[in-house]
């Protein structure tokens, strides 16, 4: 299985509905294994990060109050991108290609109001 990256609003019933990934864009946000050997490894831990370390053992909910931090951790992880590939023995350039859609998908949240979802 793969984790994938999704964006939800709020409705005025107060449940969230996952909006379609707009065309030209990917869902993809790494293989179910990056739970913890990248998104919630030790390497991202030691960076500070809250938000991606979520994903070791459930699914990473950013609500949209929190997605201007989400977007300040998904640019340290891009910071730190070398060191997180090397540490959990993944190309830069795999990591780089997720992160982009993780971000993406952030920054279409923001612009609706909305949260993001990993899964």
């Amino acid at each position: 299985m793969t984790l994938s990256v999704d964006v939800f609003v709020i409705g005025e019933d107060g449940k969230p509905t996952v909006l379609d990934v707009p065309k030209g864009h990917s869902d993809l946000a790494g293989f179910e294994k990056w739970r913890t050997t990248v998104w919630g490894s030790p390497a991202v831990r030691a960076l500070g990060a809250r938000f991606f370390p979520r994903l070791d053992g459930d699914n990473l909910d950013v609500q949209p109050d929190e997605v201007p931090a989400f977007l300040e951790e998904c640019a340290l992880l891009r910071a730190n991108l070398a060191e997180v590939a090397a540490r959990a023995m993944v190309r830069p350039e795999s990591i780089d290609f997720r992160l982009a859609n993780i971000e993406q998908a952030a920054h279409r949240a923001k612009e609706v109001g909305g949260g993001v979802v990993v899964w």
